[in-house]
């Protein structure tokens, strides 16, 4: 490498939605090598969306032959790892996937969850969640009631169910575990497992994994494997590692992750029931209220098949538009939607479409659009959390458009502090390794080194007031086609 390491490495790897992303950095924060890899997501009929976990083990021990290859002994001192979370592989005894990886994008557990969800009152979710937050088509059980039902064959091969950072981690070192913010959806507020919410589907308890600490060692990657021997830390969920990666971890902060989907969250101790948020339980004594859409890049990949042109020609397209050209509204449910409306019937639409609409402004029509829902989730999020952030922190591939951070910040109405280190989740799971291997002693200290600002985006007060009209447009649009339904 060219390189005398003098400090201690680690590594981040984060198991996406759409690639396997990973780095190298010194103890400082510095990154020294960084690999990413797309993967596929397969939708055989409406409503679902498949991954071959099989093919994210080989793009991650690929990413880590990349990273390792000629380090010194011992120069690696852990690797992180975070994931995608609402996905599920149904693995056997051997850790062999029974079925494709059901995503967070697929509803085929709809009708399951609507049974489950019916069945907890609210003053249990609240005391459960602190937020009465509804068991939806991605929940954990919804999946693991639907399998046994229609699978019963690989249900009863089935001994995990695990999210793909657990899977990942599990293959790597051979332990099983997960952590209480991965596992969130069938934890208290004090992170333990809710016993009478896991025995409303029958075998649920021994299927989950153990829950450890986000910091805690894991297990050691197996021999053989590249990296072999370096701790694995258990790590957590993306929305929780994007976060760090953000440098966002005290009260009042607020992130904005730009990713597949778009991920917001504000730390705040307070808690205010809000439906449609999920309030997290304080953890590493952080207090999360956050919510993801469902759609973000990928409604931008979805116009740009649509018009045969690359994400990147759009945005290019969108943003040589005057500024004040008018765009179709655009409703970004193309796969319903999740957070704050938790309404998997949802469907996207354009309206307003004119005859000299083209591609440019059907594009600048998506940007908005996913600003609005955006927008919509973070107006939830502030009554949940009971602040207001000045300030909202931003990563993820999203915010690589200085057009799309700029359009954000104006339907937001807040300044956007775009981080240097836009693979947040990366940067994130590091932090975590290098925690876990105690050359951090906590998350402040480490996101000094790690986290660095690369612009703030202010904005404009004109547009914000245009924004503000087009976003009551967005609402009444959405509450139009939900009453056609």
């Amino acid at each position: 490498m060219g390189q005398n390491f003098t400090q201690p490495l680690v590594i981040g790897i984060d198991a996406g939605t759409t690639s396997i992303k990973a780095a190298l950095f010194s103890a400082s924060g510095d990154v020294l090598r960084q690999t990413s890899a797309r993967h596929a997501t397969v939708r055989p009929s409406s409503g679902r969306a498949e991954q071959d976990p099989d093919y994210w083990l080989r793009l991650t021990l690929e990413a880590l032959t990349t990273l390792t290859h000629d380090l010194p002994s011992g120069a690696l001192a852990a690797v992180g790892l975070t994931s995608q979370v609402n996905t599920h592989v149904f693995c056997d005894a051997a850790l062999k996937p029974l079925l494709p990886a059901i995503t967070w994008q697929d509803g085929r557990a709809a009708e399951e969850a609507a049974e489950l969800d019916a069945k907890i009152a609210l003053a249990d979710k609240l005391r459960w969640w602190g937020a009465p937050l509804p068991i939806d088509a991605s929940h954990v059980l919804a999946r693991m009631l639907h399998v046994q039902r229609h699978h019963p064959d690989v249900w009863d091969k089935t001994r995990h169910v695990l999210a793909p950072k657990d899977w990942l981690i599990a293959r790597l070192t051979g332990v099983v575990c997960t952590d209480p913010m991965t596992a969130f959806g069938v934890v208290d507020q004090s992170l333990a497992l809710i016993g009478p919410l896991a025995d409303l589907v029958g075998g649920a308890r021994e299927r989950l994994p153990l829950i450890a600490g986000f910091t805690t060692p894991a297990g050691r990657i197996r021999a053989g494997l590249p990296g072999a021997g370096a701790p694995m830390i258990t790590g957590c969920m993306d929305a929780w590692a994007g976060l760090l990666g953000a440098g966002v971890s005290q009260p009042g902060e607020a992130v904005h992750l730009s990713g597949t989907s778009d991920i917001l969250g504000i730390v705040s101790p307070i808690r205010m029931p809000t439906p449609g948020v999920i309030a997290f339980p304080t953890c590493e004594g952080i207090t999360l209220h956050a919510g993801p859409t469902q759609c973000g890049g990928s409604a931008l990949e979805w116009a740009a098949r649509l018009f045969n042109r690359a994400p990147a020609e759009m945005l290019d397209m969108a943003a040589a538009l005057p500024a004040s050209a008018r765009a179709p509204l655009f409703l970004p449910h193309l796969d319903g939607e999740r957070a704050p409306l938790w309404d998997v019937g949802a469907r996207g639409a354009f309206t307003g479409l004119h005859a000299a609409d083209g591609a440019a402004e059907a594009a600048k029509g998506v940007l908005e659009g996913t600003g609005y829902a955006a927008r919509w989730l973070l107006d939830t999020l502030e009554r949940s959390a009971g602040c207001r952030p000045d300030t909202i922190a931003h990563a993820g591939g999203g915010a690589q458009s200085e057009l799309w951070c700029q359009i954000r910040a104006d339907i937001l109405q807040r300044p956007l502090r775009r981080v240097k280190a836009l693979d947040a989740g990366v940067a994130g799971a590091a932090m975590l390794a290098a925690i876990g291997a105690g050359i951090h002693a906590d998350i402040r200290s480490a996101a000094c080194d790690f986290v660095q600002t690369d612009r703030m985006f202010e904005p404009r007060l004109a547009e914000a007031a245009r924004h503000e009209a087009r976003f009551a447009e967005y609402r009444a649009l959405y509450a139009a086609l939900r009453d056609m339904r």
